[in-house]
């Protein structure tokens, strides 16, 4: 059960018991942004990674509960990630303008879906910084704002559009909001039901993000408490970057 829960709109920001498997290794404790108590948010123990896992393709957990994991599509042999490119969708803007995502062809991707009032709101500031630090060498991050995980995201795109920009200085692309579970928008059932079966899987919550390589297919997929300038995100990024 929530046992407390603060800030603007006193919303949810990690997941509910039912949300998460019997193998979890979770005690009570605060979420991320410390805005939430709850039964089960905090790892009992730390998880180490290595950046040789991560080249090696492995699936990795690097902190419990299943909300700080990476998972890479296989590499061996230097095959290809298999699955439908996500670069095939056209999807709105935020201002409701059609953008094929081949338009992005030849570029490194960040995919998220976001929320405006979420314990993890914050990490639009890592996002952000991301996206300075790389863009001049092709990395585009692409914000889909969502509103399926405890409505954390009710607002209209234009009240979206201003809160990032003003609260967050945003200057990466963001979209027309996505429904990322149950009847789901076709960019978000390639994402969960028809990239590589090692990323596969249903969305746990905000800001879960997904790396697509320069030909249009993902590559790694960083749960939601994986934060944006992680070393094993940053890692990736430049190896997509390096076309490696």
């Amino acid at each position: 059960m929530w046992a407390r829960a603060v800030g603007a709109l006193g919303q949810p920001s990690c997941p509910p018991r039912e949300s998460r498997t019997n193998s979890d290794d979770c005690r009570p404790g605060l979420d991320i942004a410390g805005d939430l108590r709850c039964d089960g948010a905090m790892p009992t123990r730390p998880a180490r990674i290595t950046l040789s896992l991560l080249a090696a393709g492995a699936v990795v957990t690097v902190a419990g509960c299943g909300w700080k994991e990476v998972k890479l599509a296989p590499t061996a042999a230097g095959a290809a990630p298999s699955g439908v490119r996500v670069i095939d969708h056209t999807v709105p803007n935020i201002k409701g303008q059609p953008v094929a995502l081949s338009s992005y062809r030849g570029k490194a991707l960040v995919i998220v879906n976001v929320a405006s009032q979420c314990g993890l709101t914050p990490q639009y500031e890592g996002l952000q910084k991301l996206y300075a630090t790389y863009r001049d060498k092709g990395l585009e991050v692409l914000g889909f704002p969502c509103n399926d995980f405890a409505g954390q995201e009710p607002g209209t795109n234009a009240e979206i559009e201003t809160f990032c920009s003003t609260r967050f200085a945003v200057t990466f692309p963001l979209f027309d909001k996505v429904r990322a579970k149950g009847d789901k928008s076709p960019l978000y059932k390639t994402l969960t039901e028809e990239i590589d079966p090692a990323l596969r899987g249903e969305i746990k919550w905000n800001f879960t993000k997904f790396l697509v390589d320069r030909q249009g297919r993902v590559v790694a997929r960083f749960e939601p408490r994986v934060e944006p300038m992680d070393p094993a995100v940053v890692a990736q990024v430049e190896a997509v970057l390096a076309g490696r």
